[in-house]
């Protein structure tokens, strides 16, 4: 490898390494003669469902910026190295990557060098150049730069297998704070082509047209981000598309986007709200969140070297899969009385212990959406669970088999009329056994603060103290 060309793939693939993506590819097109398979891809360190570690490359295509983002390491002011790659130099470098077996895919992000659309354009001719000149069909996930324009939009879209437009912060008060140069409008106008764009195709492959999909313009008369069908004596971009010898739908593995968490003050209610919105109104596949690395000096920031909030971000995770995949709204996971997740539960956990009431439920009469919400049980289960019941009723030594975790279930169930949580629901004493279970509470007083005091343990205290084993 040229010298040059390392240089600048190290300072990029660092600079790269505070975009968050581990998704698989969610794209069912397999190689037909080409180079690559996307299908089933995901980001190192994910695994597919048979079992594979996939991996991509994941690199800036510049950390050259015109912004000065307070919260961002490659904000113009930062004072840290600069590198930009040229189309060919990237999209050679990924293949020779690829050959070597190294990766099976692009993640590409970018900082803005001299406008977005400068920078969108050169992205799109990297990307292209992978598609038709090497014949490249493995995965590429493509961030958006807000405010590139809709026809470049369209382009990227038309060769990358995913695209993204981070939302970056929770709040348009946080965005005007902490990066004054980027405008909601900016960012939520490509999230709306997008999802317009993927709504559209969908709408004509349910028609059997997909066909003609290749004539479709990117050119938006009205604004709304909606495709226009043109002639292409009208269109100069649908000309060069509809003879391409790469004519894939446009981004099939959908749009996700990322919130930094703990550079701006929201609570977790906020957060998840906003998550929320963004998954109805713009139909995203994942809301991705990143624990704010405190590497930047301002005073709108926490303090430099204030450690990563990691079990937060863990718990927005959990948060987040029960929005998409529980049935929950994002009212019933945190309210006004709760607005930060306990860091030390399962959100799932954490809402039934404050509506215990609805507990304990009967796992033989139960709907579908009450199953859903005992906690340690999952969706797989759950069903097993319903299928089940079609032929006999379910034992309590059958739930184990099906995929039940007893140990944080049996609280919250009973079965063929009988509880198996040893009393009554009691959140106090649920929540100890949790914590003990996950083993947070690991000295004596802790394990016993949700117990009946016992003069028993006096001496074991006085013991542990003399040995310096306390603490305070």
């Amino acid at each position: 490898m040229d010298g040059v060309i390392f240089e600048k793939l190290k300072i990029l693939s660092d600079s790269a390494k505070y975009d968050v993506s581990c998704a698989t590819s969610g794209v069912d097109r397999t190689n037909v003669g080409r180079i690559g398979n996307a299908c089933a891809a995901g980001i190192c360190h994910s695994w597919t469902a048979d079992g594979r570690c996939v991996s991509l490359l994941k690199v800036l295509f510049t950390n050259k910026c015109v912004y000065d983002c307070k919260y961002c390491v490659n904000r113009r002011s930062a004072d840290v190295s600069r590198a930009s790659f040229e189309p060919q130099e990237l999209a050679a470098l990924t293949m020779e990557f690829y050959r070597r077996n190294y990766i099976e895919g692009l993640f590409l992000s970018s900082a803005v060098e001299v406008s977005p659309d400068e920078t969108a354009e050169r992205i799109y001719r990297c990307l292209n150049m992978l598609r038709e000149e090497y014949q490249f069909a493995g995965y590429i996930h493509a961030k958006i730069i807000p405010g590139v324009s809709p026809e470049i939009i369209h382009r990227i879209g038309m060769v990358a297998d995913r695209l993204s437009v981070n939302i970056e912060l929770p709040s348009q008060e946080s965005l005007s704070r902490l990066a004054p140069q980027k405008k909601s409008g900016g960012i939520f106008r490509p999230m709306r082509q997008i999802e317009q764009t993927l709504a559209e195709q969908k709408t004509l492959k349910g028609a059997g047209n997909m066909g003609h999909f290749a004539h479709l313009g990117a050119n938006i008369a009205a604004g709304d981000g909606s495709l226009t069908e043109m002639t292409s004596s009208q269109n100069p971009i649908a000309v060069k598309e509809t003879g391409r010898k790469y004519a894939e739908r446009f981004a099939p593995g959908g749009q996700s986007t990322q919130m930094i968490i703990g550079a701006s003050p929201e609570n977790d209610r906020q957060i998840i709200k906003t998550s929320e919105s963004l998954y109805t109104t713009f139909k995203l596949k994942r809301v991705y969140f990143s624990a704010y690395i405190a590497i930047s000096e301002a005073p709108e920031l926490p303090a430099r070297f204030t450690p990563p909030q990691l079990k937060r971000e863990h718990r927005l995770y959990q948060a987040d899969w029960l929005l998409r995949f529980y049935g929950f709204r994002a009212d019933e996971i945190l309210d006004e009385r709760h607005p930060f997740l306990d860091t030390d539960l399962d959100p799932k956990i954490g809402w039934a212990l404050r509506n215990i009431e609805l507990f304990p439920i009967e796992v033989n009469k139960a709907s579908l959406e009450e199953l859903l919400r005992i906690p340690g049980v999952g969706t797989v289960s759950a069903m097993r669970i319903i299928r089940q019941r079609r032929i006999s009723a379910v034992k309590y030594d059958d739930l184990k088999k099906m995929g039940v975790v007893l140990k944080r279930a049996r609280f919250f169930f009973t079965c063929m009329g009988r509880y198996y949580g040893g009393k009554e629901p009691d959140p106090v004493y649920i929540k100890g056994i949790m914590l003990d279970a996950e083993g947070i509470r690991d000295n004596l007083t802790d394990k016993k603060s949700w117990q009946q005091i016992s003069i028993f343990d006096n001496h074991l205290v006085e013991n542990k103290a003399a040995n310096n084993e306390l603490s305070i």
